[in-house]
């Protein structure tokens, strides 16, 4: 909990003088107003953030965290509860989707386990492990509150160690056999809509258990009332200990001005839940990609994200935002390369 109080404590609300400036930077460059779109935006966002990211280069990183699922128990996945050890060592070793489009990117991937329901034995997976799986969340709560704070935590300390290492851009991701449950259902506890509005396919889920995958999550919401004012509250009674961690690290990268890149609608979720627990935070995160899970669209809407790729990904693992860290990279590069009317000699009204 000190990690947790320290983190909250030295969040602050983005230099809005410093975007304002950059806004007037960008409006001078060589282009008509607003005619490069997303990258001004992006570039505006950086800069009230942290100004000093476009005097250096851009140390990039997604951090992955694993967690399995108690939920599986009812049936409403597609793949078995295995796959999630089997691919997170796949993620470790650079094997996976996120680790081939990092590596485009010139990103490093760390994997970290929150919660895998069995014992890896991969050098390249952290084992950071709070228990083997949540709960199943219509017979119990997934986790106790005191596992959903140690699983924030966790997020958070691997995201500040990143920093310190010198990573100044950080992406978050995951790998959980199930974990599209759960974000769901976060969804709905705070958007007081009814799951069937915010569940999808997942990993392709046959259409005949979607259905079932709803009820399921209004049997846990019905049976644990959490309380959409306390994030926590909600984490612990209907989350994942995976979701926690991105939570966990979206606050610390916040509390360094760090920007963090969210990726599809789990990671979306853990953001629902870092912005529930400070609002601020929002100002930090870059959310990537429009994934093509049915849910993630409402789900941004809640929580008000704009995303700036259309690539009709649904993988997970950070894999979409790792494509836009080169996004990221493009803006700042824009910044740095284009020039202005003023170098040309050219007034514009």
């Amino acid at each position: 909990m000190k990690i947790m109080e320290k983190v909250l404590k030295n969040i602050e609300k983005v230099d809005e003088s410093q975007k304002a400036q950059m806004q007037e930077y960008v409006d001078g460059l060589l282009k008509p107003m607003g005619s490069l779109g997303v990258l001004e935006g992006i570039a505006v966002q950086v800069a009230g953030i942290d100004p000093e990211l476009f005097n250096k280069p851009t140390k990039k990183a997604v951090l992955v965290f694993a967690g399995d699922h108690g939920i599986c128990e009812e049936g409403i996945t597609s793949a078995p509860q295995p796959v999630t050890a089997l691919m997170t060592n796949f993620i470790a070793n650079g094997k996976s989707g996120v680790g081939a489009i990092s590596r485009q990117a010139g990103a490093d991937v760390i994997v970290t386990d929150v919660g895998v329901n069995a014992t890896l034995d991969n050098p390249n997976v952290r084992n950071k492990k709070v228990r083997f799986g949540t709960g199943n969340m219509v017979k119990e709560t997934a986790m106790t509150r005191e596992e959903a704070v140690q699983a924030l935590e966790i997020g958070m300390e691997t995201a500040l160690e990143m920093i310190d290492k010198g990573y100044n851009v950080l992406a978050t991701g995951e790998m959980g056999i199930g974990n599209t449950t759960p974000s769901s259902a976060i969804f709905s506890v705070f958007g007081n809509i009814d799951p069937q509005e915010v569940t999808g396919i997942g990993a392709n889920l046959s259409s005949d258990l979607l259905d079932k995958k709803s009820e399921v999550i209004r049997r846990a919401i019905e049976k644990h009332q959490p309380d959409p004012q306390d994030p926590i509250d909600v984490l612990y009674k209907v989350g994942g200990l995976e979701i926690a961690a991105m939570a966990g690290a979206m606050l610390a990268g916040a509390s360094k001005k760090v920007p963090v890149l969210i990726d599809g609608f789990i990671s979306s979720a853990a953001a629902a839940i870092a912005v529930k627990m400070d609002p601020c935070v929002n100002d930090y995160l870059i959310c990537s990609h429009a994934s093509a899970e049915k849910g993630a669209q409402k789900g941004l809407e809640l929580i008000g994200f704009k995303p700036y790729l259309y690539m009709d990904m649904r993988l997970g693992e950070g894999s979409g935002a790792a494509l836009a860290f080169n996004v990221v990279d493009a803006a700042i590069s824009m910044v740095n390369n284009m020039g202005t009317y003023a170098e040309a000699g050219i007034d514009v009204v």
